[in-house]
């Protein structure tokens, strides 16, 4: 009985050893979660690997910046020109001039050192949104820099930027509101401030001085819409 015990037991064990499904142990599951996000974070960024726009008929040096990949050297001095070596992007189909040598079809672009963060205002087109206060407020938004741009770094990135949203309210109409018509409360109204403008119709003004108060602050552009917008 004993033998044929360990004879049962010896080919489990030999079964066991065959078998390529076996359970994975703590750590090479943790590694295997890590590589499927490292998947999913790669396969999820597709502004940098967009191609779509790409021409495929073209000299693989006639290609524009955004169809290439650049080897960038961080330790460059920011603010100066620098050359870097480029190659396509995956999935971009060009061909080479046979009549030159191979140095002759390297992909050579001059770019200056910075990081796509740094790059100026105009260099970047960010997203733009509403519903926050413009007169002294700002929120993060995310930018991409121009497809033509090279820079180091990713190129979409979070940036502050000021609320400068408008609703539509024109300043000149509000001023003449103002003028004519604030010693009822019809500029209050009309900016959506509407206790202010109850307590303004009833008070004939403040007896003149909230009207004269509130002619200046629209002037200054100090007074704005209860919405947060800006006038245009």
């Amino acid at each position: 009985m004993s033998l044929i015990l360990s004879h049962i037991r010896i080919t489990q064990s030999s079964v066991n050893s065959n078998n390529p499904e076996v359970t994975p142990t703590k750590l090479e599951k943790i590694s295997s979660d890590t590589d499927r996000s490292a998947v999913t974070i790669n396969s999820s960024s597709k502004s940098s690997t967009d191609t779509s726009h790409c021409p495929n008929d073209t000299l693989c040096t006639d290609l524009p910046n955004s169809c290439l990949q650049c080897t960038y050297n961080p330790q460059c001095v920011y603010g100066a020109e620098i050359n870097v070596t480029c190659l396509p992007k995956t999935n971009v189909l060009c061909h080479v001039d046979k009549l030159k040598t191979a140095s002759q079809n390297e992909i050579k672009r001059t770019m200056i050192c910075r990081y796509c963060y740094q790059t100026e205002r105009w260099e970047h087109n960010c997203e733009q949104k509403g519903g926050c206060n413009s007169i002294d407020s700002q929120y993060k938004t995310n930018c991409t820099v121009h497809p033509e741009l090279l820079c180091m770094g990713h190129r979409t990135f979070m940036k502050k930027i000021p609320c400068n949203w408008t609703q539509g309210y024109r300043w000149t109409t509000t001023l003449i509101v103002s003028i004519t018509l604030g010693g009822f409360g019809a500029d209050r109204f009309f900016l959506g401030h509407w206790q202010e403008g109850i307590g303004k119709l009833f008070s004939f003004g403040g007896l003149g001085v909230w009207t004269l108060i509130d002619v200046l602050l629209i002037s200054l552009h100090y007074l704005g819409p209860a919405d947060g917008s800006l006038y245009i």
